[in-house]
């Protein structure tokens, strides 16, 4: 009976150990997944980007680049707005 005990808990490859290292395998994996997933959207945001019609559309959203004889207007939502606590 000690030696069963012994072995679940106290020695080096007891199942204490090895329920800890099937968390952190399950834990690491699902990293593994999400991490995979990202590198997926960042190739095809790349092959979008490879394109000039791609790019001039990327750059017109996010930095809000226009062309010389263009009027850009932001517009934006009261919900978006962020308040001052002095208003």
């Amino acid at each position: 009976m000690i030696f069963i005990v012994w072995m679940f808990f106290f020695d080096g490859s007891s199942w204490l150990l090895h329920r800890e290292l099937n968390q952190e395998i399950k834990k690491l994996e699902g990293n593994r997944d999400y991490f995979q997933n990202e590198i997926s959207t960042d190739k095809e945001q790349i092959e979008q980007l490879q394109d000039s019609a791609g790019l001039e559309r990327f750059a017109r959203e996010e930095y809000l680049m226009k062309k010389d004889n263009e009027e850009i207007y932001i517009i934006e939502y009261q919900d978006s707005i962020i308040k001052n606590n002095n208003e």
